[in-house]
């Protein structure tokens, strides 16, 4: 019999990078699939595909991804394509882009939230370039008002 070929190419979005428990990772990581953290990683990490931070998951760094899931520690700036879902054991430290967030009880997030179609698509300002903060839409809260928490305007005859 014939042995059949095995050379066949594996797509690279089906690839799972995993960088497990009591594993330390220092620099850049760059995948076409997915990514799973369950050690320590200090530097960049982009996926095309997906990120998943387990519970024991620690990032010092930013996350640029299509989908992420975030279970452990995060302390940098996220930028989702489609969505991020923050789990109820999970600490973020920085600003999260993303056009959807979905976030459990519990979870914990120290940063800004920016949502919308086309916010995922928006590259987040660089430190010491200064943001520019746009003028509030009419009828939008102002400023010390959270948003969604306005007092209704009262109208005295």
């Amino acid at each position: 019999m014939a042995k059949e070929n095995r050379t066949e190419s594996r797509d690279l979005s089906d690839v799972v990078s995993i960088i497990g428990p009591g594993m330390q990772v220092v620099g850049d990581c760059t995948s076409d699939g997915v990514v799973r953290i369950e050690g320590r990683v200090e530097g960049i990490i982009r996926a095309a595909k997906s990120v998943v931070v387990g519970k024991d998951g620690f990032v010092t760094g930013d996350i640029e991804t299509q989908d992420l899931i975030v279970a452990g520690r995060v302390a940098g700036t996220i930028t989702a394509q489609s969505r991020v879902e923050l789990q109820a054991s999970c600490h973020v430290e920085g600003d999260i882009r993303s056009r959807r967030v979905k976030l459990e009880e519990g979870g914990r997030v120290e940063g800004r939230l920016h949502m919308g179609a086309e916010t995922a698509k928006q590259e987040m300002p660089r430190k010491g370039a200064g943001a520019q903060m746009s003028r509030p839409a009419h009828g939008a809260p102002q400023k010390g008002t959270p948003q969604g928490l306005q007092e209704p305007s009262r109208s005295d005859s």
